[in-house]
């Protein structure tokens, strides 16, 4: 998605990323209320997963990705991270599946690369 707006002259484009950042489509709604259970509940820290990547300009513009589907590595290893939405009607097994899926192909990358002993 590509989203553009103006801000209300008493915001600035650092109000403008901490409203948006984490998405809502990650973290849930209502968004704080959602983070909040997400500390409580998850017992590691997501890391730079579903964070955001991307820059402020000096000339006031800004321009953000959500890291979803990422690989992170240097040159002491790699590892990967994805995730699925589970939403109301979600089976469990599917969407272990859907995460299976999405993370396959990036572990192969890190596999190919020569990061060995990649694994799920």
């Amino acid at each position: 998605t590509h989203v553009v707006g103006k801000l209300n002259k008493n915001y600035d484009m650092y109000d403008a990323f901490k409203a948006v950042f984490p998405a809502g489509t990650v973290s849930g709604a209502p968004k704080v209320r959602a983070m909040e259970i997400i500390d409580e509940l998850e017992s590691e820290s997501r890391g730079p997963y579903a964070g955001a990547v991307g820059y402020f300009s000096f000339n006031g513009c800004c321009d953000f990705a959500i890291a979803i589907r990422s690989i992170f590595a240097d040159d002491n290893g790699g590892f990967v991270q994805a995730g699925a939405g589970i939403v109301f009607d979600s089976i469990p097994d599917d969407e272990v599946h859907e995460t299976e899926y999405k993370a396959g192909a990036m572990i192969e990358a890190l596999t190919r690369a020569g990061f060995g002993g990649a694994k799920k």
